[in-house]
């Protein structure tokens, strides 16, 4: 477990005993090595093939040195973050638990996955787990009930996702707005700048006016879908699954730039005119 995931567990374990007010979890480390994840497109397909020295990384405007650059196969972190308020129900509920079996059914042999409930608590189980029948039951037994812990859930989940080695996807669904969380948005959305897990997110009826999950997405580098009926549901998943698979994973290690503060990044593909997305920059401390 990184010293985030570690820090960030045993926060989430105080933000349940604390009032809202007092929230505002820092965390610290050294920054030794920068890891962005990339989708490169042109015309709306995945570009492939490309090597660490196609790629143009700047930190705060100085261009850096990539020094690894893999679109290979790396075994996956996905945590799944449900909305299970009492708004879930019916074909609703039966489409999240079909949408969560298909990627499920995606997985690979060495990908990891995790489940997090949400309602009026988070609950989390089982953490990441090569075994996709445990996370299968879990999301079977799960039953809708109370209110929103959005945030306080898409944080777990990030935690959950940087707990082991591999690339963290948190893939989040709501349908409502948070009413439950001890956590602020400002407090978590600052802990995504520090984390290397990317987040797709899937916003239906009241979450659609929501800021929180659009900013989520935009910080990680990862989408936000919003949809008006959950029927497609397991299409949106396994579409968030493919595109992140086709992302690469970049590496380079800070020079020329300061230690601490906030870090804008900014990735280009050499001679191409390929849509490149990634985070917008990361948050380090000395």
């Amino acid at each position: 477990m990184n010293r985030l995931a570690a820090t960030g567990l045993a926060l989430m374990s105080a933000a349940m005993m604390l009032p809202a007010q007092t929230q505002n979890p820092t965390f610290s480390s050294k920054v030794e090595a920068v890891r962005v994840d990339v989708l490169v497109t042109e015309d709306g397909k995945p570009v492939r093939g490309l090597r660490a020295g196609d790629f143009e990384v700047f930190d705060n405007g100085v261009r850096q040195t990539v020094d690894f650059a893999s679109a290979e196969q790396l075994p996956l972190n996905v945590v799944f973050t449900f909305d299970l308020s009492d708004s879930i129900v019916g074909e609703r509920l039966a489409n999240l638990r079909e949408a969560g079996h298909a990627v499920l059914g995606a997985l690979q042999k060495d990908d990891q996955a995790a489940f997090v409930a949400f309602n009026d608590a988070v609950l989390v189980g089982p953490g990441l787990t090569s075994d996709s029948g445990l996370v299968r039951t879990a999301i079977d037994r799960a039953e809708p009930t109370g209110n929103t812990s959005l945030v306080d859930a898409v944080f777990a989940g990030m935690m959950l996702a940087e707990s082991d080695v591999g690339r963290g996807l948190v893939i989040v669904f709501s349908d409502g707005l948070d009413t439950s969380s001890w956590l602020g948005p400002k407090a978590v959305l600052d802990i995504a700048k520090r984390s290397d897990a990317v987040v797709y997110a899937v916003s239906a009826g009241l979450a659609s006016r929501s800021e929180f999950l659009g900013d989520l997405s935009e910080h990680t580098g990862g989408r936000l879908f919003t949809i008006e009926s959950t029927r497609s549901l397991s299409a949106v998943f396994l579409e968030m699954l493919n595109e992140f698979r086709q992302r690469y994973l970049l590496s380079y290690s800070p020079a020329g730039v300061a230690q601490d503060g906030w870090h804008q990044l900014t990735v280009r593909v050499k001679s191409r005119s390929a849509v490149v997305k990634a985070r917008p920059g990361y948050f380090a401390d000395r």
